[in-house]
């Protein structure tokens, strides 16, 4: 594939925009290869493209859509390793935690060839005799697709999937870091009707433009709550739907009665997994007392054995960060932290590692974290593990939930009615017990308050992608008694 290749109906075409974006390992710093920047012609091709193609492929039988989306996951599946491969050396992931996005991916094209089959609308009781009420669920359109660094291929199949079963088509934009996996992705695609799903790439211009254009309906967006906001004002002017998941500063709770043992690597894997770049880590972790001091000592001890390096070898527990910029970032908000009041227990700083010349950060503990400081109100994106103690269980749930954000929530506890209680008082779009970040394709995924408007996966993923149209049919034609004139009614 040429480097300034888009898809475009259905045919891999070297993009009109001049522009390039040079895509480098955050690891090695060596350049992997580079990519248009595209711009207005670019866009205007792909969305005519995707408008083109719409209703032939929304009256396509779901039986065939279902068919198609099953052999996009068996080719997905088929070249797993070179996109686990490319992935890993994009974006940062260990290897190991690269293929398993990949096998996710898959799975999510073929959740959605089957529910697509079985999920149309609803036959409704009548108000009267010879009628007939149903609903249908129709595609909205074309949709724009636009996905994050941090899980570039996963968070474009949650939109793509679910819009290509409903009957929409798509033009995706991939995330300007790392954008050559979702192109190798794409391949994958080229069963489907051209123009089904475009590939534009470039940076945030590129998505504005998409985003405002009038031919598109409905825009799907995975990014920060900043961006999201954004979004949502652009398309309100011209009245567009929009499905946003946005940031978070998930919780999880300690309790006293969990096994420790479990707990420490659990929540080291929660916070740190993708060196802490994921929307729904878990940012702020509580501690209750007596038991703070001993997890905080064991989860210092568990941090210490993981191993930073390079995402390709075996064994590497946590990769770089997506850019300098960002750990950066990160740098200044452990400072800031710090002084506010926490205590730096590991970590805190880039890393310079032997034959790498990444964007690498210590996985970082900072306890005594005060509860309404930087730490627990902004996110931090990197592998920085924010610890807050308190007294009781009801103050922790009261802190878990005290959040202009709701994406995420998770706990240990072995008592079935903390546990539910938990559940009930505190507000998130998916509530963890027991086993954090766990994905079900057949569950809904979204926030509440500003982490975000809509949900991926599940029926409702489906339903994000659709409207739902009212039928009244009745099948005798006759006149009705309340018609005009009134003269005979009182």
């Amino acid at each position: 594939m040429k480097r300034r290749t888009i898809l475009i109906d259905g045919r891999w075409t070297e993009a009109r925009s001049r522009r390039s974006i040079v895509i480098r390992s955050p690891a090695t710093l060596e350049v992997l290869g580079a990519v248009a920047d595209c711009g207005r012609e670019d866009v205007d091709a792909a969305v005519a493209a995707a408008r083109r193609a719409q209703r032939a492929w929304w009256r396509t039988p779901g039986v065939e859509k279902g068919k198609l989306l099953r052999e996009v996951g068996a080719r997905l599946r088929r070249n797993e390793a070179a996109l686990a491969r490319l992935l890993a050396l994009e974006s940062g992931k260990p290897r190991c935690e690269a293929a398993d996005c990949i096998d996710w991916v898959a799975a999510c094209f073929e959740y959605y060839a089957e529910i697509g089959r079985s999920s149309w609308g609803l036959s409704l009781p009548p108000v009267a005799k010879h009628q007939v009420n149903f609903t249908i669920k129709e595609p909205y359109g074309v949709v724009a697709a636009i996905a994050p660094f941090n899980f570039p291929l996963l968070l474009m199949a949650w939109k793509v999937a679910p819009a290509l079963a409903a009957g929409n088509t798509v033009v995706c934009k991939p995330p300007h870091q790392n954008p050559l996996s979702s192109l190798l992705m794409a391949g994958c695609y080229d069963l489907l009707p051209p123009g089904a799903v475009n590939v534009v790439t470039g940076g945030p211009a590129t998505g504005g433009l998409l985003v405002g254009h009038p031919q598109v309906d409905l825009i799907a967006f995975t990014g920060s709550t900043a961006v999201g906001r954004r979004i949502a004002a652009r398309a309100g002017r011209d009245l567009k739907k929009v499905n946003l998941e946005l940031g978070g500063i998930d919780p999880f709770i300690v309790f006293p009665d969990a096994d420790l043992e479990v707990a420490v690597r659990g929540v080291a894997w929660a916070r740190l997994l993708n060196a802490g770049q994921v929307c729904t880590s878990s940012k702020r972790i509580i501690l209750i007392e007596p038991r703070a001091s001993e997890f905080t000592a064991r989860l210092v001890e568990h941090v210490k054995t993981l191993r930073v390096g390079d995402p390709m070898k075996p064994g590497t527990d946590i990769g770089p960060l997506i850019s300098a910029e960002a750990a950066l970032k990160v740098e200044r908000q452990v400072a800031k932290a710090v002084a506010q009041g926490a205590k730096l227990l590991l970590g805190g700083r880039r890393l310079k590692l032997k034959g790498l010349r990444g964007h690498f950060f210590a996985p970082t503990i900072l306890s005594g974290v005060r509860h309404g400081s930087l730490a627990t109100r902004e996110e931090i994106f990197g592998p920085v593990l924010a610890l807050t103690t308190t007294q009781d269980a009801d103050a922790a749930i009261r802190m878990a939930d005290d959040s202009a954000y709701g994406l995420g929530a998770c706990i240990y506890t072995k008592s079935l009615e903390t546990a539910m209680r938990a559940m009930e008082d505190i507000k998130a779009g998916t509530f963890w017990i027991n086993d954090p970040l766990t994905d079900n394709d057949a569950g809904p995924f979204g926030g509440m308050r500003h982490s975000g408007i809509g949900r991926e996966l599940g029926v409702e993923g489906l339903d994000a992608f659709r409207e739902p149209k009212h039928v009244h049919l009745d099948y005798v034609m006759e006149a009705k008694s309340y018609w005009y004139p009134y003269q005979d009614r009182i």
